[in-house]
């Protein structure tokens, strides 16, 4: 079904959202055909921030605003749907399009193969009624399911379309690109090269992915790395409970503006307990780019500037690897808590792999390096 017959059948005109490779086509359409005019589209930091988001549209207008996620955004959802918009509370209606990433019986990564296998129940458990999406749902169906919806909505229930692979298509190419000139697995390799035998914790995403293969390019072991497959936000602070808890090594965390952005408050834990054995670098090229490269804030804000002001002793932005390899060396040398902000161009290549060893391998390699 084309994003645009997708979009005029649910009959909405705000949608906001975290991008998911899942639904693109729909991003796609959405950037296309509003941007991120806040009247109708906002990308959010994470899932609860645009579902409440949406209950302030809602409780302005009184109209049903459109929440859109992968299935692994859920967990983030469940504390507003369950507190601020369940029925018992303020009965605030939401129509919520997921993307089915680990549909049982399909292939996937090993991050979304549990949070696919619950995703349906977790809506059911939560009480929103689901109807499920798929490459050979008719636009008279879907029809069929607003109209039964809409019956929801009228008495403060929320829905969800789950979204297969596959099930929406959009016509219109949206090219993502920004004006910085670095690119992040060259980053990547030069953080690697300061970094040495430092364990080093990656973000969710194609920064993991580039890891890797770099670490396998070079002939290096794999035993450095702990690679957050999953969980995006939360790599900076599994790094600060692992520096905390072994403060003879020194740790390096690679993480990504989107990921910082989702679970922000982080940085001001970690800038309370101030890890001296923690360099924290932040690749910020202003979008979410392992899922279709759709933008999200960081790139009208500094990173390095709110980390300053949450109590990072040590802070930096840098443009060119010039600069970089200054910033490296001086974090590495100074043996105090910072964070390295890096301005990079969107863009990856294209026969980037992933990760040929299991997540639990993964875990038992790292956590055997550190013994």
């Amino acid at each position: 079904m084309r994003a645009e017959d997708f979009v005029r059948i649910i009959g909405a005109d705000y949608f906001t959202g975290v991008p998911d490779s899942q639904l693109k086509a729909l991003c796609n359409y959405l950037i296309h055909t509003y941007g991120t005019d806040s009247q109708h589209h906002i990308i959010a930091a994470n899932e609860g921030n645009c579902t409440a988001l949406a209950a302030g549209y809602h409780l302005a207008t009184g109209k049903v605003p459109v929440v859109y996620m992968q299935n692994s955004g859920e967990g983030n959802l469940i504390n507003p749907a369950a507190s601020l918009l369940h029925p018992q509370v303020y009965a605030i209606p939401v129509l919520f399009v997921i993307g089915w990433r680990g549909e049982p019986g399909v292939h996937d990564e090993p991050q979304h193969i549990y949070q696919g296998a619950v995703t349906l129940k977790l809506l059911e458990d939560m009480e929103i009624a689901s109807f499920v999406l798929t490459p050979e749902t008719t636009a008279d169906e879907l029809a069929a399911v607003m109209t039964d919806f809409r019956r929801l909505f009228a008495s403060g229930r929320q829905a969800a379309i789950v979204v297969k692979k596959g099930a929406l298509t959009c016509e219109q190419p949206v090219v993502y690109k920004n004006s910085n000139t670095m690119l992040r697995e060259e980053v990547i390799r030069h953080i690697v090269q300061v970094s040495g035998a430092d364990p080093v914790i990656s973000t969710t995403g194609k920064a993991s992915r580039e890891l890797f293969e770099l670490r396998a390019a070079s002939g290096q072991s794999h035993q450095y790395d702990f690679l957050t497959v999953g969980s995006m936000g939360h790599a900076s602070s599994i790094a600060l409970g692992l520096a905390l808890s072994r403060p003879e090594l020194r740790f390096w965390c690679i993480d990504g503006d989107g990921a910082v952005l989702m679970h922000m408050g982080s940085l001001a834990v970690t800038a309370q307990y101030h890890p001296d054995n923690l360099i924290h670098v932040v690749i910020n090229n202003g979008a979410h780019e392992t899922v279709g490269g759709m933008p999200t804030a960081a790139s009208g804000c500094s990173i390095a500037e709110i980390a300053r002001a949450c109590g990072y002793p040590h802070t930096v932005c840098v443009g060119t690897f010039e600069a970089l390899d200054l910033a490296l060396a001086e974090a590495a040398g100074r043996h105090a808590l910072s964070l390295i902000e890096v301005k990079c161009a969107i863009g990856a290549r294209a026969d980037l792999g992933r990760p040929t060893t299991t997540a639990l391998e993964n875990k038992q390699n790292f956590m055997a390096y550190l013994k």
